[in-house]
């Protein structure tokens, strides 16, 4: 049985939604959200986002973050139900960068790069379904889109 969410686990949802708000960190999202779609490979990366750009730290920024949050979720140091109840952009953002995570791995030589964040995507998607079937995949059409 999972255990409950505590005040601490909403405090720190709530700092997480106030980072996001951050000027810059808004800039990378916005960034993100617009323009990260139909990456399937390093080269498709490379071209909206050659290392040592914006797009790239962008890229980097928005990922980073959500793999961190994610961290919080997988180690139990957050309620993942809390987690997963707060929004879907770590869904959002898993499923866009899904495809391309390979090829950086490969790149950086670090295959544990975004691990959290694959991790708790895959829960979420489970967690998702358990509740309504098919919603994740809905979601993920809709994200793809």
């Amino acid at each position: 049985m999972a255990q409950s969410a505590t005040a601490s686990d909403a405090e720190v949802i709530m700092r997480l939604y106030e980072l996001r708000r951050e000027e810059k960190m808004r800039t990378a999202r916005n960034w993100f959200f617009a323009n990260f779609k139909g990456i399937k490979s390093a080269d498709d990366f490379l071209k909206i986002a050659p290392f040592g750009s914006d797009e790239n730290a962008y890229f980097r920024m928005v990922v980073s973050y959500w793999d961190m949050a994610a961290g919080f979720v997988n180690s139990g140091a957050v309620s993942a139900d809390l987690f997963f109840r707060s929004g879907n952009e770590m869904l959002f953002v898993w499923i866009r960068a899904s495809e391309v995570i390979p090829d950086l791995r490969r790149m950086r030589n670090n295959p544990l790069a975004y691990g959290d964040l694959e991790e708790a995507s895959a829960v979420m998607a489970r967690w998702m379904n358990a509740r309504a079937p098919g919603s994740y995949e809905g979601f993920r059409k809709m994200v793809l889109s």
